[in-house]
């Protein structure tokens, strides 16, 4: 499945489901056919997401270096199982923010499913 985000002020933003709500429920909305951000509840939206993407990023660069052989090993699957996510929430959420962010300004909604 498909979520398209809509604005009368910017272009639309399609995702995969997986990514649309993951997003959605960082922002505080229930996933569902269709939905709505008010220009007001923009500017929470995107704190709320940039605030995400920092915690992920400060988390994966602030593991320590392994002090021996098990835990280097232990490193070395998470490393392998983390290289799946190859696209980062930030790669991810950047064209939705900039939706929200210029919908805002112009006062206008975000929808998706209408």
């Amino acid at each position: 499945m498909l979520y398209k985000f809509k604005s009368q002020e910017a272009a639309d933003v399609i995702m995969l489901k997986p990514s649309a709500e993951e997003i959605l429920k960082i922002i505080g909305k229930t996933p569902g056919p269709t939905g709505i951000v008010t220009a007001e509840q923009a500017p929470a939206a995107v704190a709320a997401l940039k605030a995400e993407i920092a915690q992920r990023e400060a988390h994966g660069q602030s593991q320590a270096a392994p002090t021996n052989a098990e835990e280097a090993r232990a490193q070395a699957e998470k490393d392998q199982v983390a290289q799946q996510d190859l696209v980062s929430l930030r790669q991810r959420a950047a064209p939705f923010i900039e939706l929200l962010e210029r919908s805002s300004a112009a006062g206008k909604d975000v929808v998706w499913g209408v």
